[in-house]
């Protein structure tokens, strides 16, 4: 039996983050809808500068812009917000994975909505920039990737336009601490990701940098493209032909280095696009981040010594186990030591290696009427510590970072002449403690996230060669995270989980026919030691939002 895997996948994979709707969605619409909160604003009036507006994608050419701060609201800013909104013509069309840089920098990453012949989708995303604020105070050239074909065929036209909103401080109010310098790791000075094909390959820039550099952050963005798309499938390569898969096992991290030495790990999110397994399992609420993908912050300040001793640094980029291929971007942020023009400094203590093998097993047997059956298992568990100090303008200042992450992935298969069952139970847990000390105080963080996924697919012929593809997916994101200094104690929470289900069948040709049991929805959670809490649940079935419920969990509504 050929296998039907993966129904009408995307050659070119895309992605994107929130797809928050302008306003509640409307229930009974099959427009793109998410639950994702909008960003929190201050309270006072922002400055509005527009980057595009009503820009269309029909090609593979890049969009140029020029990005002018705003001559009214000059810095410091309470906060800056990215909002970008999107559509798609009704039609056929893939999802396309977009991106937006500002003098090389990238300011936002995500995949759009595919439509279909009688929907045309549209979709609002937002990002807080306020961190990138340096980046923002001087005029710079800006672009928008976007590549979308357009023929008789594929006739989906994407167009879109942005702004950034910028938030005067209130009356008396104090700036937030933000990144004095901002330096891309893209592929040139107008911005791009670049294509990690192995995990030999790199994206690698080496920066001459400030010498008071008192602590440095990396933001990452690794998105699965083309043959890993849908990594998280994989097997090892001599199962890969024998199970219909892809190779590689279901294993990818991304690594950072700086001057070839391990200095952090950034583990990948398994997004899933809105034309990924079965495009109907998307419609109208996409997958988690789908529209907007987060970056995953890396904390380098054990290395703030050493940035800071006048030499020239490379920092660096991979994606271990990366098989055809990963598109990579990241953005190392600095925040400086305002009082001193020099910051000493070393790291003390770095346990953590390169990528160990992760730990595969298998147990799959083919019976003598051709069956396959059994299990294949991959997991990595990591578990390192870093530590450095600074000498700065207010004293010694000791970071210790420990860090865990665990990935297990199991797929079950059965595989007969007349159905193909893949079942992944998928999850990825990250626990990460932040300890520093400096002026005779202590400081602790500590974070923990989870990823869970699991699929289950099932192509099934029938005895007239008809057949039914049914897949069914549970999709999260999952955040604590807690926070003391001595005097204040500050937590958070998020939760984000997706659930969709549908029923393709096919006639004896292989033509679709209809779908059934489609159903999709999404619950959205957030609460802080502020008081802030957000809870909105969508619930969709036959492509149609069929209830917006707000305000669960919350105490408020």
């Amino acid at each position: 039996m050929r296998r039907q895997h993966l129904w009408l996948v995307p050659a070119l994979s895309l992605v994107a983050t929130g797809g928050l709707a302008s306003g509640a969605p409307v229930v009974g619409s099959p427009n793109t809808a998410t639950a994702d909160p909008p960003v929190a604003r201050p309270n006072t009036e922002p400055c509005v500068v527009q980057l595009f507006d009503d820009l269309a994608f029909a090609d593979f050419s890049p969009k140029p812009f020029v990005y002018t701060p705003p001559a009214d609201c000059p810095g410091p800013w309470a906060k800056v917000v990215f909002e970008a909104d999107f559509s798609v013509t009704a039609g056929r069309q893939f999802d396309r994975t977009a991106n937006i840089w500002i003098g090389g920098t990238n300011v936002y990453f995500g995949t759009t909505a595919e439509p279909s012949r009688t929907v045309s989708p549209s979709w609002h995303v937002e990002r807080d920039l306020t961190d990138y604020g340096a980046l923002l105070e001087s005029g710079q050239p800006g672009q928008v990737n976007l590549d979308n074909l357009v023929d008789s065929t594929f006739t989906g036209v994407i167009s879109g336009s942005a702004t950034l909103q910028f938030y005067p401080l209130e009356r008396h109010a104090q700036a937030p601490r933000i990144a004095d310098v901002v330096l891309p790791l893209s592929a040139g000075p107008d911005g791009g990701t670049v294509s990690l094909e192995t995990t030999a390959d790199t994206l690698a820039r080496t920066f001459t940098l400030p010498t008071n550099v008192e602590r440095a952050v990396l933001d990452v963005n690794a998105q699965s493209q083309a043959g890993d798309e849908f990594w998280y499938t994989c097997v090892p390569d001599e199962f890969a032909s024998e199970l219909q898969s892809c190779s590689g096992t279901a294993f990818r991290e991304t690594q950072i280095t700086i001057d070839g030495e391990p200095a952090g790990v950034a583990p990948i999110y398994p997004w899933i696009y809105t034309g990924g397994i079965d495009p109907l399992l998307w419609r109208p609420i996409p997958g988690v981040q789908t529209l907007e993908f987060v970056p995953y912050r890396v904390d380098l300040t054990p290395f703030a010594g050493i940035l800071s001793d006048g030499r020239t640094h490379e920092v660096a980029v991979s994606v271990f186990n990366a098989n055809h291929h990963f598109a990579v971007t990241a953005s190392l942020l600095l925040y400086l030591d305002r009082g001193a023009e020099q910051v000493t400094g070393d790291v003390t203590r770095n346990t953590l290696a390169a990528a160990p093998e992760p730990n595969v097993q298998t147990d799959v047997t083919t019976a003598a009427d051709g069956t396959i059956s059994g299990t294949v298992s991959v997991t990595s568990a990591r578990r390192f510590t870093i530590a450095g100090f600074v000498r700065t303008s207010h004293g010694t200042v000791q970071t210790e970072i420990d860090d865990s992450v665990h990935f297990a992935n199991r797929q079950a298969f059965n595989i007969t002449a007349s159905q193909y069952v893949q079942d992944i139970s998928q999850k990825t847990t990250i626990a990460t403690v932040v300890r520093t000390h400096g002026r005779g105080r202590d400081a602790e963080s500590v974070s923990q996230r989870q990823w869970p996924l699991d699929v289950h697919f099932a192509f099934v012929v029938n005895a007239d060669q008809s057949s039914a593809q049914t897949t069914t997916i549970h999709q999260a994101d999952e955040r604590i995270a807690f926070s003391h200094d001595g005097r204040a104690v500050l937590f958070s929470v998020l939760a984000n989980a997706v659930a969709p289900s549908d029923t393709l069948n096919f006639d004896a040709g292989g033509n679709l026919t209809s779908a059934t049991g489609q159903v999709g929805s999404q619950r959205y959670f957030s609460a802080d030691s502020d008081g802030h809490c957000y809870s909105r649940a969508l619930t969709a079935a036959a492509g149609l939002l069929t209830a917006v419920v707000d305000g669960q969990g919350c105490r408020h509504h």
